[in-house]
């Protein structure tokens, strides 16, 4: 794995000289953004929902024997935008568009198709990473701020389909309990994981070497480290953020 870290980094670094000479293309990013963030907006807003509401009904019934179910919506908002909304969004967005990133160039590899790139002297890994890895880290914040407002949303009509908890209720400890902050943190999370994701299965594509076999086994090895990488990042975070 350190290996691995090792050669993410030289890759990154790649893809910011890639960027500072301006070959980059528009078109491209909007394109992988398309493939990456949209395609997956359905799978992670249902995600979002269903986690916001198993927690609802977890916490529901035991702040109501205490007397506290006030706090419900703040306990919700807080828990969605911290944690569960960036991290379910990354681990949905990397099983579903991380895999295929990796698949993807790892196909090229094997069928020779980066060779052909070597040849007309154009970097393949600021050709095929630097649009991916840039289009995760732009909209990839865009779908965890959709998902922690539907996860929100869900949260409320759960508590009052479940203790018949006044919505007005719900969001007044909503607004009490959210910070700015915790908005910010949240996107920064969102915006590393989604180029932490991107970066992480496109270089376990590109150093795939055989044929359709190891294809199949660097596109499960991708979505494995990423999701490691991803929690390591995470812990790294919270821990500058909410402890330091």
């Amino acid at each position: 794995m350190i290996k691995f870290l090792g050669l993410c980094v030289q890759n990154f670094i790649k893809c910011l000289k890639y960027v500072i000479d301006g070959n980059v293309k528009f078109r491209t990013i909007v394109s992988q953004a398309a493939a990456i963030s949209y395609d997956s907006l359905p799978i992670s807003l249902i995600i979002a929902f269903i986690s916001a509401a198993v927690i609802t009904i977890q916490v529901s019934k035991e702040f109501l024997m205490t007397g506290a179910e006030a706090y419900i919506g703040g306990t919700i908002a807080i828990v969605m935008i911290r944690e569960i909304a960036p991290g379910f969004v990354a681990l949905a967005i990397g099983a579903r568009a991380g895999t295929a990133i990796s698949a993807e160039i790892a196909n090229m590899q094997v069928t020779s198709q980066v060779d052909a790139i070597k040849t007309l002297k154009i970097d393949p890994v600021g050709y095929y990473f630097t649009p991916r890895i840039l289009s995760s880290a732009i909209t990839v914040p865009m779908v965890v701020i959709i998902a922690e407002f539907v996860g929100i949303l869900g949260g409320m009509f759960v508590a009052l389909g479940t203790i018949n908890l006044n919505p007005a209720r719900y969001m007044a400890s909503v607004w009490a309990w959210l910070a700015t902050k915790d908005i910010y943190i949240s996107l920064l999370k969102a915006c590393i994981f989604g180029a932490l994701i991107a970066l992480v299965c496109a270089t376990k594509g590109y150093e795939t070497r055989g044929g359709a076999k190891e294809v199949g086994t660097s596109t499960t090895q991708a979505a494995i480290l990423s999701t490691i990488y991803m929690l390591i990042a995470d812990f790294l975070i919270n821990l500058v953020f909410y402890i330091a």
